[in-house]
């Protein structure tokens, strides 16, 4: 492999030395020297002004660049700004709600300057579309943004928390309200048929300031995490944001090669900006509760009582105490909401951030940290906590041919839990008259073991310690005019540590004596390292526009896991401690170095800024293939036309301030499976000495592909007082990499390869942005997204040969359920019936004849910004439209046996002619077997849609004569509500996270500044 990639390096630094020799030739031409030499090439200026608005306030954080260049600045909280430049430069102003101004630099040129406002919403606005910069109006591919203003105030521990109802064609779905725990996160639908954890063909590509971080979940061994497992981003500080790019067609994505077959997201934190010759202090705190915003309606005790004493009556059964001590030897009056005692606290948030920024003309910094602290809903001692810091620095010549740059963030994280798979399950079942938690003297209650103590679990403690750094460092030269070389390299390293432990006393005395203490322990590592050198061209003649870009990726990842196992301590408070155990058993330890190598160029032409043409190109190496399919060239093209350049239609169509229509189609390729999959592998046996396989080689499979294809449209009305954006997608993606089905004979279950099967997602998405007010004092912005997708099984040749077909169906989602068909209950025996199609008398795959497809139908959200004067109000509903399982679905009892209910199960059948969905109350043989098929039918499948109060925010600008006898440049003072109220006809707790712990609601308030 080693001398495989000798060969990759030389290959792909061929065509970057050809390319420098190339542009060399170039540059000794004469012809080509009068068309880009000027004898006053490094003769420059340092010009120095003031951009206001149009009634002389300043505005600080202007983009000033000089066009064709990467010089540039942001002016700052005066408005002030400096940059060098040349005569006959031409320097380019755009902000955020202000039209974009170009000025020639002449002689006189005062740098003094004034923006109109628009109500545009395609302003020129400098968008991250990844190794090159775009703008809303010139881009040919389709990339969403959010800024930090949409970020910061929310109270979430993970960015991707931030995104949901915000961006078309991006899914963010939680699986749990714990702190921490990685949500599902998926770009335009599913393309792989592997969605499992640890092997995922649906990730998609985080990129933070430049560096590559692994998106894959941090596995977890403690209960609350081990299903969804840890969020790789949770250590990153939101506020620090300053932007989130999604990167969504092939246009976008190409230049990412195989590592945007899903999407991107591109998150980029905040710089401080040159000429901030003094320093600036930004600080922002806020603190508030967070609590559970609904409960489950479920039995009280009368209503209880009444059911099981109805179960022993319809089973002709007398009760005992064996069978029956919630009736004959717990209290019959005691009433317990559990699922207050549960998960009924508020859980206290604290919030904080501070930031220095400063700098002069040549020299720009940084530096900062957060503080963030969250309780727990939970009963006990717990909490998440994370610490971070931050540092942004960036230097350039005085000529400003020369720029270098630093960036890092680095954060801690605490996790505080207890080690419980089902403890928000416990709450919705346990019976309401369950005997006290705690007996008389304080310690836990065991009722004469008739129960096992919910709150033993607190003493299963799980504690995790997380640390991140991620760091890039760059630079950039301008070799002549619009040719600069680029170069940076990035290096991130995450390391987790994970202790669980079981202490004797979590159990019920009695059988204490049988119970052995154990820990278990986790240490996951994670490092990476990528470099990227690059040459950026930019040139025109006359109206013919070109933006050239070749370069090079070199990116290693090494990931580390240790599993251990410590039994027999001698005294609790030695658990946890290895090196005091009777036995220490590892039961994993892995390393897995995966090594990645490309060749990328783009071509960027325009002709006019009114025709746009974008070639993207990129030949991809992969570790994870044999050496003869290591290798694999993907691409793109983009093309976009702004028709309202064209003079006919500004005749025409005068209401019709900005038309644009664009598309794609390109490759990308997919290299997410499990590394060495090429390889025969061995595990050591347990006894000493000995392997055994554990895979089968096959150095045949290849890359997945996938294909996409994009149209759109961006249209502007009455001076950009209405926006509509609509685009349709269609990928597809094929050579689906999966695991081919052995028969056991062969003592493999599978083994890598690619099956003809081709998974496509289609869709339409709809963007608009409205302004129909905007005055001195009053301003009202209307923004909604809407997306409507399809995904699809297109093709599975053979797939009745595989065991894929009973999980999946040709021309079906890849979401969908298969259901047996529930057709009522029996009025005879009250008991729930299924169809048994086949008519064999028994139940099997064969019968499941209903298929439910769970995805989204539609969703999407809508903002609403009002403000006037000081005041703002913002708020934003996100809304989903899905089928899902019911809250009877998580009732993990049938009618009538042990365990509380949903309120609607005391309308169980009890006579013919009832007309009810719950069979009648019995705790017999043939009772289980009808409620264990009825919750595989669909009798559990219901409307999950929702409309949700994500975001509310009330905010105020605290006075400028009083914020100047404070010495502030700004403050204001904000109220924000999370996750505030959800409509929905879903009965459990959530109808995104089911019956597991539901997203918080949050109510903050806090304060922002900056002197």
């Amino acid at each position: 492999m080693k001398n495989n990639y000798k060969c990759c390096n030389i290959v792909v630094l061929i065509p970057l030395l050809c390319s420098f020799f190339f542009l060399g030739k170039m540059n000794a031409n004469p012809f080509y020297y009068h068309f880009t030499c000027k004898p006053h090439l490094f003769v420059q200026q340092q010009i120095t002004g003031t951009v206001k608005d149009q009634e002389g306030v300043p505005i600080p954080g202007v983009n000033v660049i000089v066009s064709g260049s990467s010089s540039g600045t942001i002016t700052n909280l005066d408005g002030e700004y400096t940059i060098a430049a040349r005569v006959g430069d031409t320097l380019v102003y755009s902000y955020i709600g202000f039209k974009a101004f170009k000025v020639q630099v002449t002689e006189t040129f005062s740098g003094d300057i004034i923006l109109q406002a628009t109500i545009d919403a395609l302003e020129e606005v400098v968008i991250n579309a990844g190794y090159y910069n775009t703008t809303q109006r010139e881009r040919t591919g389709n990339i969403s943004r959010v800024t930090a203003e949409d970020l910061e105030l929310q109270p979430v521990v993970s960015p991707l928390q931030a995104l949901q109802g915000r961006m078309a064609g991006v899914e963010v779905s939680p699986s749990t309200g714990v702190a921490g725990a990685a949500p599902s996160f998926q770009i335009r639908g599913r393309n792989s048929l592997r969605n499992a954890r640890g092997n995922n063909g649906n990730l998609p590509l985080y990129i933070i300031d430049g560096v590559p971080v692994n998106s894959s979940e941090i596995q977890s061994i403690g209960g609350m995490l081990t299903a969804s497992g840890a969020d790789p981003l949770s250590t990153l500080n939101t506020a620090n944001i300053e932007s989130i790019e999604v990167l969504k067609d092939a246009d976008a994505t190409a230049i990412y090669g195989s590592r945007g077959a899903n999407g991107v997201v591109l998150i980029t934190t905040k710089k401080g900006s040159y000429s901030q010759e003094k320093l600036q202090v930004e600080g922002q705190i806020y603190s508030g509760i967070s609590q559970v915003p609904r409960f489950v309606d479920l039995m009280n005790t009368r209503q209880y009582i009444a059911m099981r004493e109805e179960s022993f009556a319809n089973d002709n059964v007398t009760p005992t105490e064996s069978k029956a001590y919630d009736l004959l030897l717990w209290d019959q009056d005691r009433y317990t909401n559990w699922q207050k005692e549960f998960m009924g606290n508020n859980a206290e948030i604290t919030n904080a951030n501070l930031n220095f920024s400063g700098g002069n003309q040549q020299t720009s910094f940084r530096i900062g940290g957060t503080f963030h602290d969250e309780g727990s809903v939970f009963p006990g001692d717990l909490d998440y906590q994370k610490l971070g810091a931050n540092l942004a620095f960036n230097h350039r010549s005085k000529d400003q041919r020369l720029s270098l740059f630093l960036q890092a963030n680095y954060g801690i994280e605490k996790r505080n839990l207890f080690d419980n798979t089902s403890f928000v399950s416990q709450a919705l079942n346990l019976p309401p008259n369950a005997p006290e938690i705690y007996d008389e003297e304080g310690n836990l209650n065991w009722e004469n073991s008739t129960w096992n103590n919910p709150l033993a679990t607190l003493y299963r403690t799980n504690d995790a310690r997380t640390n991140s750094l991620l760091t890039n460092f760059g630079f950039s030269y301008l070799i002549v005019k619009g040719l600069t070389l680029k170069a940076n390299f990035g290096y991130s390293t995450l390391n987790a540590e994970e202790v669980t432990k079981n202490p004797v006393r979590s159990y019920d005395p009695e059988i204490q004596y049988r119970i052995v203490p154990t820990s278990r322990h986790q240490l996951t590592n994670r490092d990476s390292w990528v470099t990227e050198p690059q040459l950026h061209y930019e040139f025109s003649l006359e109206k013919h526009n070109f933006n050239i870009i070749t370069g090079l990726t070199f990116q290693e990842r090494t990931d580390k896991v240790v599993s251990m196992r410590g039994e027999g301590f001698s005294n609790e408070n030695l658990l946890g401690n290895l090196a005091a155990a009777d036995d220490v058993k590892v039961t994993t330890d892995r390393e897995i170095i995966y090594k990645y190598a490309a060749v990328f160029g783009r071509i960027g032409y325009n002709w006019n800024n009114k025709y746009f043409i974008n070639l993207t190109g990129r030949r991809d190496g992969s570790s994870r293939f044999g050496p003869d399919k290591r290798f694999a060239n993907f691409g793109a093209i983009g093309a976009a036309w702004i028709f309202t350049e064209e003079q006919w239609i500004a005749d025409h169509i005068p209401m019709l301030s900005f038309g644009k229509l664009r598309g794609s189609y390109g490759t990308t390729g997919s290299d997410q499976i499990p590394d060495y999959g090429y390889l025969d592998t061995y595990e050591p046996t347990r006894g000493p000495n000995g392997l055994y396989p554990t895979q089968l080689t096959n150095r045949d499979y290849s890359w997945e592909i996938n294909k996409k294809l994009e149209i759109g449209t961006e249209l502007s009305f009455v001076n950009g007082i209405y926006n509509l954006g609509v685009s349709y997608y269609r990928n597809r993606s094929t050579n689906q990499l999966v695991g081919y089905p052995l028969p056991s004979i062969t003592g493999f279950t599978s083994v890598q390869a690619n099956l003809p099967a081709v998974v496509q997602n289609t869709g339409w998405e709809f963007e608009m942005d409205i302004r129909p007010v905007t005055s001195k004092n009053f301003k009202w912005q209307l923004a909604a997204n809407l997306t409507i997708p399809k995904n699809e099984l297109l093709q599975f040749d053979n797939i009745d040969q595989t065991s894929y077909n009973q999980r999946f169906v040709v021309g079906q989602p890849l979401s969908v359920q298969r259901f047996y068909n529930y057709v009522g209950i029996d009025q005879e025996t009250g008991l729930y019936q299924v169809e048994d199609v086949n008519g064999d008398g028994s139940y099997s795959f064969a019968d499941q004849s209903v298929i439910v497809d769970f995805g989204r139908k539609f969703y999407g959200g809508i903002n609403n910004t009002i403000s006037f004067k000081n005041l703002s109000l913002q708020f934003l509903w996100e809304f989903i439209n899905q089928k899902g399982y019911t809250s009877l679905a998580y009732v993990t009892t049938q009618p009538g046996e042990m365990g509380n209910k949903p309120v609607d199960h005391t309308n169980a059948w009890r006579q013919p002619g009832d007309q009810t969905n719950i069979q009648k109350n019995s705790q017999g043989i043939n009772a289980l077997l009808s409620d264990y098929y009825a919750k595989q039918s669909d009798l559990v499948v219901g409307d999950n849609s929702f409309w949700r109060l994500k975001t509310l925010s009330l905010s105020y600008k605290l006075p400028q004569g009083f914020i100047n006898s404070l010495k502030m440049n700004q403050a204001r003072i904000f109220i924000h509500g999370q996750n505030l109220w959800t409509f929905t006809d879903f009965e459990g707790l959530d109808p995104q996270t089911g019956n597991s712990l539901p997203q918080l609601r949050s109510l903050t308030a806090g304060l922002q500044f900056n002197f």
